[in-house]
């Protein structure tokens, strides 16, 4: 506990923490509004309304919620090497573990409460923006609002985007030691991953979820090359909702973050300091 509120303490001192905060909110905001602008008049659908509320874009490597937190995980371990205020979590392994997963859990919470503000504002900012002749009934159907609706599970799985993106910063940091060069890996790791995970996908049958495509439509798959995802038969199709039950497709998403918290573990295993 004692960590945690060293960490929280760290973390709402700092005015980049507030500044990035503040900087996502106002950015989000612009990008819902010009998105919701655009969508045409008729019935809106459940992924040109996606697309505001969660400030996705094509050209940025994860949505603009996830940037910031990334940022600020990046952020708090670059500021932590550059000021440490614990110099005994110097010296023992187990200490700097301990911190290290201080800043994960006060980050990922953070990440949380970033994802349900922004999802909130982006809301009000879309309907607002929205043209008169947009129909948005179908979106607040039963069948898309529902326990296991494609709307829930569609910003579950922003909001949990957001969430590793903020854990990634902070892992990203801890390898470089840099805060920049944390957030460049970070940026980087998008598109290196998407496209291995759509190979080993489509390899292992599975095909490409498409509320995963609504929340999160990034552009660096194999999609840009003339990939299709739809199975050979034997796993989903390319258009089927997201099975957070499957072992291969929970395998997939779940092993780089693995991989990249064993990185951090080893490497701080290998140094005598944060």
């Amino acid at each position: 506990m004692r960590v945690l509120a060293y960490e929280a303490r760290r973390l709402r001192g700092l005015r980049s923490t507030w500044i990035v905060l503040s900087a996502v909110l106002l950015c989000d905001a612009l990008v819902a509004g010009v998105l919701a602008h655009q969508v045409p008049a008729g019935q809106l659908t459940l992924t040109a309304a996606l697309r505001p509320v969660t400030a996705a874009v094509p050209l940025l490597p994860l949505p603009i919620a996830a940037l910031g937190a990334g940022v600020l995980g990046a952020l708090s371990y670059g500021h932590e090497v550059r000021h440490p205020g614990l110099a005994a979590l110097q010296v023992s392994y187990l200490r700097r573990v301990r911190l290290l997963g201080g800043k994960l859990a006060v980050i990922g919470a953070l990440s949380v409460l970033l994802a349900v503000v922004t999802v909130l504002v982006d809301t009000v900012v879309t309907r607002l923006a929205l043209a008169p002749g947009v129909d948005a009934a179908a979106v607040f159907s039963p069948e898309v609002l529902g326990a296991g609706g494609r709307l829930p599970v569609a910003l579950g799985v922003f909001a949990g985007t957001v969430v590793a993106a903020g854990g990634a910063g902070v892992l990203t940091a801890s390898l470089t030691r840099s805060a920049a060069a944390g957030i460049l890996v970070l940026c980087a790791l998008p598109v290196l991953l998407e496209a291995g995970l759509a190979l080993f996908l489509r390899e292992a049958g599975v095909g490409r979820p498409k509320v995963a495509g609504e929340a999160l439509p990034f552009q660096y798959g194999f999609d840009q090359y003339g990939f299709d995802w739809v199975s050979d038969g034997s796993g989903a199709a390319a258009g089927s909702p997201l099975d957070l039950t499957d072992p291969v497709l929970l395998g997939a998403f779940a092993a780089p973050a693995v991989l990249l918290l064993l990185a951090g573990l080893v490497v701080q295993a290998w140094r005598r300091s944060l």
